[in-house]
């Protein structure tokens, strides 16, 4: 669980936030308007290293027919939880200093362009250009910061930055590449998630939302920008988050839940921006608990990815 932060991005804005923690354990927000972003998976796999034999493969399609996705995962900021992650706030309005661009990577030789906070408020809002440190790690290596998650100084080689830190350690997670109105991803199974008004540029890995197997506490939701894909963010659900809570960001509910339109279940207040469901198999009988509720299949008939065939959600059939 984490402890969401005051501010974070409503639904209706479809708006997707992700932020860092300082190395004292406390939370970092961000803010920004997400982008159309594609989905690469040049091996059609989707599948983490414990599923590969079995889970499902996942690339971009068109025609989904999942509850209308909220906005994307939610940023923590203050608390007591040691741990330093990625997570979803709504925009403050405030624009960074842009002194690179993290597309083209244009910094001096031995440099790299990296979002960071330089506003003093723990959100990712500007760019600048940080050292390339010596035998910098590549994509999934462990890494470090220095002074703090959004400080933008970090061991990971150019086009990457650490991410998910927790008490100064992270991995090296690669940029999206191409540009803002055609982005996408270099590594696999990975999908570009662009947030904080475009300084920060992720490629996330897929998820199988029935699995829900994305490393420790992280939760296997929609991309909010391409609903096709699903990928692991960080819990920011906090003491909330059980079926049928009322929520406001995507990545607000428990694991195994999704934050949807209010109205596909008779148990959700109406009059909220979103309320928490569960993802369910369709091929299984009996596994919506809400009134009138079925496992509803996310997909279209005939749209779905290789392997994601039953992926459904409990809701009211419309």
């Amino acid at each position: 669980m984490r402890v969401m932060s005051k501010s974070l991005i409503p639904c209706a804005l479809v708006s997707v936030l992700l932020s860092a923690c300082g190395d004292d354990g406390g939370k970092a927000t961000g803010a920004t308007n997400p982008s159309t972003n594609n989905t690469t998976d040049e091996t059609g796999g989707a599948t983490s290293e414990a599923d590969s034999e079995t889970g499902p493969s996942q690339q971009t399609t068109t025609g989904t027919s999942g509850p209308e996705p909220t906005t994307a995962p939610a940023t923590t900021s203050e608390g007591t939880s040691t741990t330093e992650g990625s997570f979803i706030t709504p925009p403050d309005g405030g624009g960074g200093t842009k002194e690179c661009d993290q597309w083209t990577q244009d910094c001096p030789d031995g440099q790299k362009c990296m979002p960071y906070s330089g506003d003093g408020d723990n959100a990712w809002e500007s760019l600048k250009c940080t050292p390339v440190m010596e035998n910098a790690g590549q994509v999934g290596d462990p890494c470090t910061v220095e002074g703090s998650g959004v400080s933008g100084i970090d061991n990971c080689s150019e086009g990457m930055m650490c991410w998910d830190v927790t008490e100064g350690v992270g991995v090296c997670v690669a940029l999206c590449i191409g540009s803002p109105d055609a982005p996408d991803c270099a590594e696999p199974m990975t999908s570009c998630l662009i947030s904080n008004d475009g300084v920060l540029t992720l490629c996330l890995p897929f998820c199988d939302p029935l699995l829900q197997d994305c490393p420790g506490d992280d939760l296997c939701i929609p991309n909010p920008q391409s609903p096709d894909a699903f990928l692991c963010v960080l819990d920011a659900s906090g003491e909330e988050g059980q079926e049928f809570d009322a929520c406001e960001y995507i990545n607000a509910c428990d694991k195994g839940l999704t934050c949807a339109n209010p109205q596909v279940a008779a148990e959700c207040d109406a009059s909220a921006i979103g309320c928490c469901i569960p993802f369910c198999d369709t091929t299984e009988m009996g596994v919506c608990t809400g009134q009138g509720s079925e496992c509803l299949a996310w997909y279209e008939a005939g749209m779905a990815p290789p392997g994601f065939e039953n992926v459904g959600y409990c809701g009211i059939p419309q």
